[in-house]
């Protein structure tokens, strides 16, 4: 009976609008304290340690990257550059907010972070253009989710910290899949903009491309330094994190002049703020797990994919259809933590690798980003154009289509996307 109650009332909570890192704080409270044998400490306890991991510092250091990328007009310089590059093909402005968000996925790890300071640029410029406002919020929600999947990315950070799998492995395995997506994305593009007849511009001069290439150059090595690095071993994630802020604070205050010490301080606070929603959301799951440990719900989940999966690609199925599902309602983070442990004995018994199985429910969690009614990139892109949430998930939806075709693709053969990263690089998969 407490069981059903407490379900109402998270369903309840987030129907109200209330945030998910509170509403799964609620439950965990409210069911742990009804519970006379577990003292209400344990939900801090669970709550603290959830968090106590030097993997998870590069989270907040991630996000910081970014916004100085942002405040620093970084990533406009990345827009100029990606517009002056593919603006003379049909639909070029949308080719290069795809461009943009590739090479923003490098430095950022965050979906959300590279929405708001990509689309507050792009969608405008597109739709003064003569785009329509469902294609312009569509491309930069669809493909803002690639942040959550080329490394460094934020989701797998996360996921390694809970299987306790190497996170370069899982990022070196994310830079193809993650370009594919991109790449799938620009086809819907192209087909759509011969159909729609996207406006284009005229060819910008060899010369002048140079000159901007020249100019982007120290933000374009961005993610070759911090991905370089991070797969030879040079350093951690985490210390990669802290060397893109860095280099950010660099290149914007000494190079570009775009950024001065007065503006960091505003920046931290607004980091702080934004990172704090991943971290406590990933907090009060952990809280909630315990509780869902003493209900044995985690056993009836794992039952359901043990009963219903005969082999890999089946189990790979219902892994993919679950957390389509969980992304309709709740953060990539949280929905990791509570779940991933519980599906990951089954996989290991079915032998998926848990570094393919990590691409898989990150790709999965990426696309719950753009479904309504959370997916707060759907809602962040559509907030700047005006559109209400099913006129801006009717712009997504093909986009989200290819998306799915490729993530079936990679369910059905890790032995490319898994094996060629393990024959150029054994050493990070040992």
């Amino acid at each position: 009976m407490m069981e059903i109650l407490l379900i109402v009332i998270f369903i309840a909570l987030m129907a109200i609008g209330v945030p998910i890192s509170f509403s799964l704080g609620i439950v965990a409270f409210a069911g742990i304290s009804s519970l006379s044998n577990i003292p209400n400490i344990v939900i801090f306890n669970k709550m603290f340690y959830g968090l106590n991991s030097f993997v998870l510092l590069a989270v907040p250091l991630f996000i910081l990257a970014a916004n100085l990328m942002n405040h620093g007009k970084i990533s406009e310089m990345l827009i100029d550059f990606s517009v002056a590059l593919v603006g003379h093909i049909r639909g070029g402005l949308a080719h290069a907010n795809i461009i943009v968000s590739m090479i923003f996925a490098g430095v950022s790890g965050s979906s959300q972070a590279d929405t708001a300071g990509v689309g507050q640029v792009l969608i405008p410029a597109m739709e003064k253009e003569g785009y329509d406002k469902g294609t312009s919020v569509g491309v930069t929600a669809i493909s803002s989710t690639l942040s959550s999947i080329i490394p460094p990315s934020i989701m797998m950070v996360v996921y390694a910290g809970v299987t306790n799998v190497s996170v370069a492995a899982l990022f070196f395995s994310g830079l193809v899949p993650g370009i594919l997506l991109g790449l799938g994305m620009m086809l819907v593009v192209a087909i759509k903009g011969r159909k729609l007849n996207f406006p284009k511009n005229e060819r910008v001069p060899f010369k002048e491309l140079w000159k901007l290439f020249i100019k982007s150059l120290p933000a374009l090595f961005t993610p070759v330094i911090i991905i370089g690095g991070i797969i030879t071993g040079w350093y951690t994630p985490t210390e990669a994190a802290g060397f893109a802020c860095l280099y950010a604070i660099f290149i914007g205050i000494f190079f570009y002049k775009t950024l001065t010490l007065k503006q960091l301080p505003s920046i931290i606070v607004e980091t702080l703020k934004l990172s704090s929603l991943s971290l406590f959301a990933l907090a009060t799951a952990n809280a909630l797990g315990e509780l869902m440990g003493y209900y044995g719900i985690q056993e009836v989940v794992s039952g359901l994919f043990v009963n219903g999966s005969s082999s890999p690609v089946f189990f790979l199925i219902s892994v993919v259809l679950f957390f389509l599902f969980v992304g309709t309602f709740m953060d990539g983070v949280p929905a990791m933590i509570l779940f991933v442990p519980v599906i990951l004995p089954t996989a290991m018994s079915l032998g998926v690798d848990p570094i393919h199985l990590g691409l898989v429910i990150v790709i999965t969690l990426a696309l719950g980003l753009v479904t309504p009614p959370y997916g707060l990139c759907l809602l962040i892109a559509g907030s700047i154009s005006g559109l209400t949430v099913e006129e801006s998930f009717k712009g997504v939806l093909p986009y989200f289509l290819i998306s799915l075709a490729i993530l079936i693709l990679i369910m059905l053969f890790p032995q490319i996307f898994i094996g060629i990263p393990k024959f150029l690089n054994p050493k990070l998969f040992v």
